[in-house]
């Protein structure tokens, strides 16, 4: 077994850092962090969104472990104060993974060559200074004219990220799908759109057809940019898919519950 380590550059971190570096050279485990086998991220949720980047052409080899050394995540299943534990089942490994989906973007633009990515939360598309206007297509079929501020397409394991933020349904990973979220559209006696969010089958898929400006702003995972040479934006549900080392892995829902309910729990117990 061979092991990369991403981090981020806190201070809590950089010792949590540390002390594997110090744990897998005792046990014997190699780093190698241009073919790895595992990929250890040591920090929160943005670290092993970077992790994932970093390694997105070795998707078919490599699984991926979170060491979280802040809040909760949805990503990490282990605690800073638990890297012995961590490193003794490395030695233990016997190959076991969770896969999750991912999102396929392709974006095409009227002067210049088509830009290919792959999302593991979502992509954004908004216009910074008017109203975006765009043609949202459903396979091949038109399906309504949006007219607001943006559209968001996310992945099950993103959908408790910004899609949630903006009235998205959080969906379990185990899911083959995609959301499709609208936020701040304009619905009146002239404008009409559907209003909510939609879950769209893994054999489908999104296709946005931009009106013609130059102020179109793009966000996918941690990758922002702005163009005025976007035609359309095509979204589905990818072939690839991200591997997690199932070691010990979190019940999605009790991460939901963590992130979003259980302080709130624990304080009407103590009060």
């Amino acid at each position: 077994m061979k092991v990369a380590l991403v981090t981020n550059h806190s201070e809590k971190s950089q010792k949590a850092m540390a002390q594997l570096e110090q744990e897998l050279a005792a046990a014997g485990i190699e780093q190698d962090q241009a073919q790895p086998d595992i990929v250890i991220s040591v920090g929160g949720d943005g670290t092993l969104l970077s992790a994932f980047h970093q390694y997105i052409h070795q998707l078919d080899r490599v699984q991926f472990v979170g060491i979280h050394t802040g809040h909760l995540g949805f990503y990490t299943d282990w605690r800073d104060y638990e890297v012995k534990e961590l490193v003794k089942s490395l030695t233990e490994d016997v190959g076991h993974s969770v896969t999750y989906p991912l999102l396929d973007v392709t974006i095409e633009f009227h002067s210049k060559p088509d830009q290919h990515f792959l999302a593991l939360n979502e992509c954004s598309v908004r216009r910074i200074n008017q109203t975006m206007v765009a043609d949202v297509y459903i396979k091949e079929e038109k399906f309504e004219r949006f007219r607001g501020d943006g559209l968001t397409v996310a992945t099950p394991t993103g959908s408790t990220g910004y899609n949630k933020s903006i009235g998205g349904a959080v969906i379990h990973p185990r899911v083959n799908a995609l959301q499709l979220t609208e936020f701040a559209s304009l619905n009146n006696r002239v404008y009409r759109t559907l209003g909510s969010p939609m879950i769209i089958a893994s054999d489908e898929w999104v296709r946005l057809v931009l009106e013609e400006a130059d102020d179109y702003f793009i966000g996918i995972d941690q990758l922002n940019f702005q163009d005025k040479d976007v035609k359309q934006v095509t979204l589905k549900v990818a072939k690839e898919r991200i591997q997690f080392a199932s070691y010990r892995h979190t019940h999605f829902w009790r991460r939901v519950k963590d992130a979003f309910i259980r302080k709130c729990e624990d304080d009407e117990v103590e009060s």
